[in-house]
């Protein structure tokens, strides 16, 4: 499965899936973002039981601070509806994965 573009228009559809979604708070110009990227781009692929999402804060500014992002990359992991778990900074991909099992 592919990384999903999060804007404040399919949030509320997303967030609600059955699945556990990550939602990855980022811009373009973040360095450690871009470091990130294509980790969370194998979560995608190589784990199809979650829905993976970014979201782009410099589009989505609304939704960054609707979450109180602060610092990026950020991460939240929702389930049922609702967040459960946040991390910022760049992580390991066993780390995220972790976060998204647990």
């Amino acid at each position: 499965m592919s990384v999903i573009h999060v804007t404040k228009e399919n949030f509320e559809e997303i967030k609600s899936s059955d699945k556990p979604v990550l939602l990855d708070f980022f811009a373009h110009w973040c360095g450690p973002c871009r470091m990130l990227s294509p980790v969370i781009e194998e979560i995608a692929e190589e784990h199809p039981e979650f829905v993976i999402c970014k979201v782009n804060v410099d589009e989505e500014g609304e939704l960054a601070r609707e979450f109180g992002i602060m610092n990026i990359p950020t991460m939240i992991v929702f389930k049922g509806g609702q967040p459960v778990e946040r991390l910022s900074g760049f992580r390991p991909k066993s780390q995220i994965v972790a976060m998204l099992e647990g």
